[in-house]
């Protein structure tokens, strides 16, 4: 008996086959499913149908729920700032806009797979191999990089607010508060290239011979962009070296007001008429701090030449000693009361000048604070200020009255070189 002839080998694919594209796989799923979809009869379809609404109402109705609960710790979350006074309730409301598109497409993916999974369609088999799995892991290499920077965004600005409570030193929290911005643009700037990366390279894009001009090409920005690139070095420098910090009232300029924001490249300043003043750091080469470590407020008084300078001296030093024990005010004046004394002899005045010392941004309330009760003791005591009065005589309506004729306008006579009379 001859012996049964052996099971033929399951053809070998050539070694030069070349793999369906992405859209050539799409495709063929398409027609596969419609293909199915087209053997089902009538009662099979309606039964479907029901069943796919039951999944889509099921979707909506957690779509609720989650938004109910989006909701609801927005308002935990911002109640927790507005106690704090921390600056993560500005940026709650886009955090939350994040969040919640991003829980949204995961509904809609797991509805999506549901109602595909109800017609008869294996959608875990085509998730699992060949173009659905590289779009599974393209959608999951984009959310996983919007979730990051996000979460790396809030954590930082977290962290930061953490460590500059932590400290007694006022100076040393707004530094900190001020490396906040820095810190986070850098590290969600790393993250958005390195998930671009991976999303060429799992577009089947060869990302070595993408870094390599890459680098090329950065080496030739570079040369181009060295002003973004010293505006960042000067940003950091400044920080590093405490020069300045977001609160600090600052003069760049012709421009001052007080530090609303250090950015990668910009210092903002917020001046008293709320005109925001932006100027990359390169721009910001001398800068005058008029809150670092302490302020001061100079008092320059013009008073007549009559006046018994002495007496007007004493006066000025027993009003700043009165401030200064005054509970509203002792707290933020940290050294006695200066007279400086005679500044300058002018044509009209005599210029008296003293000083106030006082911790950071409170010169100006207690310098309008002392000049208020300046001028009230110099009225009390009967110093004036120099002052010079113009009289203003009514001309007459007598055209006749030589102090008429000497008031008005006269022209000059050109032919005999005189005004006429």
């Amino acid at each position: 008996m001859p012996a049964p002839a052996a099971a033929p080998e399951a053809a070998a694919p050539p070694a030069d086959a070349v793999e369906p594209s992405l859209a050539e796989q799409l495709t063929g799923f398409v027609r596969d499913a419609w293909a199915h979809l087209a053997q089902l009869d009538a009662r099979e379809a309606g039964l479907n149908f029901l069943m796919s609404a039951g999944v889509i109402l099921l979707a909506l109705g957690g779509m609720f729920l989650l938004r109910r609960l989006v909701d609801y710790w927005l308002r935990q979350f911002a109640s927790k700032c507005e106690v704090e006074g921390a600056d993560d309730q500005k940026r709650a409301p886009r955090a939350v806009g994040v969040t919640w598109t991003l829980l949204r497409l995961l509904v809609v993916a797991a509805a999506l797979l549901g109602v595909v999974a109800v017609w008869g369609i294996d959608p875990w088999a085509w998730i699992s191999a060949g173009a659905g799995a590289r779009i599974a892991r393209l959608a999951l290499v984009v959310f996983l990089v919007v979730a990051l920077v996000e979460v790396a965004g809030f954590v930082i600005r977290r962290l930061v607010e953490s460590f500059a409570n932590r400290g007694g030193d006022g100076r040393r929290a707004a530094q900190i508060r001020s490396l906040g911005p820095l810190l986070t643009g850098s590290v969600q700037a790393v993250l958005l290239v390195v998930g671009l990366l991976t999303f060429l390279s799992e577009l089947g894009v060869q990302v070595g011979p993408l870094l390599a001009s890459a680098g090329v090409v950065g080496l030739a920005v570079g040369f181009g962009a060295q002003t973004l690139v010293k505006d960042f070095l000067t940003g950091v420098f400044l920080i590093a070296e405490d020069a300045v910090s977001v609160g600090d009232n600052v003069r760049i300029g012709d421009a001052s007001g007080t530090v609303e924001a250090m950015t990668l490249r910009t210092i903002r300043l917020r001046n008293m008429n709320g005109t925001l003043h932006i100027f990359p750091y390169s721009e910001a080469q001398v800068i005058h701090n008029r809150t670092k470590a302490f302020s001061s407020y100079l008092i320059a008084v013009p008073v007549a030449y009559d006046t018994d300078v002495d007496r007007a001296l004493e006066v000025m030093q027993s009003v700043g000693d009165e401030l200064a024990r005054d509970p509203d005010f002792t707290e933020v004046i940290t050294k006695p009361f200066e007279v400086l004394g005679v500044d300058q002899l002018t044509e009209t005045a005599v210029t008296l000048k003293a000083r106030l010392t006082t911790e950071p941004k409170a010169q100006w309330k207690v310098g309008r604070e002392y000049n208020r009760r300046l001028k009230k003791a110099f009225d009390a005591e009967g110093i004036s200020s120099p002052f010079t009065s113009v009289q203003m005589m009514p001309a007459s309506e007598d055209p006749d009255d030589p102090e008429r004729r000497r008031q008005e306008p006269r022209s000059f006579d050109p032919l005999n070189g005189r005004q006429p009379s």
